[in-house]
């Protein structure tokens, strides 16, 4: 077996095809299918079955990609670290953050990162669960997690500063003359919420609980950009991490009393490497607290 066969497998896997995998690799399809039935005689098993939609890994085609692909990105970070010399880094750097989380800051490290090192590849995905990133850590899938702290959050995170959270209210809405909104004051406000097993709509959720207000909700969305927009609309009001708030909208975001803050934390892989010693170096020097300049900024 060698690390070629294990990529052509996720990419099999990935795409539901193997003329889409070849594709995507630019490799000849016969050379992949070829391969990819070299590799089901060498392990005994068959890895994908067929079916209308296409190709599909089998139960035990699961379980063989699960460790491919933690094989597959061990090798890349390997590669990396080799060519990694004083003044260059190349190779691939996957980061995922927790929704919501590090709107503004993340792409900013990352811009100065790839100015700095433009041969470095950066996979970027966002996550709404915690308990998720910390199962991918765990199967070495990340190089770095951006993500509130929880519960799940590994003793070895670095603690990066406080997201504060701000309302977003409707155009017109008699608290935007407020600098800081009473939460006791929106009791009588439907909200728009995040999906239940997010980290966003857990802390709304005590919001609501801790300051005895009703969990009356206008809608409930899978992205911080689409919340703020359908508060902005009236459909409800809604609250998000500062950082959070799209541009365009921050005359509209208010912070609030009591005041709601997460700590935000940096998780690397184990054995990190030059590239995500290097973002977390970047993501340490941005703002984190970002209220008091939306509030000014309005």
């Amino acid at each position: 077996m060698s690390l070629r066969q294990y990529e052509y497998a996720l990419a099999v896997a990935e795409e539901g095809s193997v003329t889409a995998a070849a594709e995507l690799l630019h490799v000849a399809q016969p050379s992949m299918s070829q391969q990819i039935r070299g590799l089901e005689r060498e392990l005994g098993v068959q890895l994908f079955a067929r079916t209308p939609t296409g190709l599909v890994p089998t139960v035990v085609g699961r379980a063989f990609l699960r460790e491919a692909e933690v094989a597959v990105n061990a090798s890349r970070r390997a590669r990396a670290a080799a060519r990694a010399g004083a003044d260059e880094l190349a190779g691939e750097l996957v980061v995922s953050a927790q929704l919501g989380f590090g709107a503004r800051q993340l792409p900013s490290a990352l811009g100065t990162l790839r100015r700095r090192f433009p041969r470095l590849e950066v996979t970027v995905f966002e996550e709404p669960s915690s308990a998720e990133l910390e199962r991918l850590g765990r199967r070495g899938v990340l190089d770095l997690a951006l993500m509130a702290q929880c519960t799940q959050t590994p003793d070895d995170a670095h603690h990066l500063g406080d997201e504060e959270f701000v309302v977003v209210l409707g155009a017109g809405h008699p608290q935007l003359a407020a600098e800081r909104v009473d939460l006791r004051g929106l009791a009588g406000e439907p909200w728009v919420r995040f999906d239940r097993d997010s980290a966003l709509d857990g802390v709304l959720r005590e919001v609501l609980r801790d300051n005895d207000l009703p969990q009356t909700t206008a809608a409930r969305v899978s992205q911080t950009a689409t919340a703020v927009r359908w508060a902005a609309h009236g459909l409800g009001v809604t609250l998000v991490p500062a950082s959070a708030v799209p541009d365009g909208y921050e005359h509209l975001a208010r912070p609030v009393f009591p005041a709601v803050s997460q700590p935000v934390v940096a998780v690397l892989r184990r054995d990190a490497g030059p590239a995500e010693t290097a973002l977390l170096e970047l993501l340490r020097q941005e703002t984190w607290s970002e209220s008091v300049s939306l509030v000014r900024a309005s």
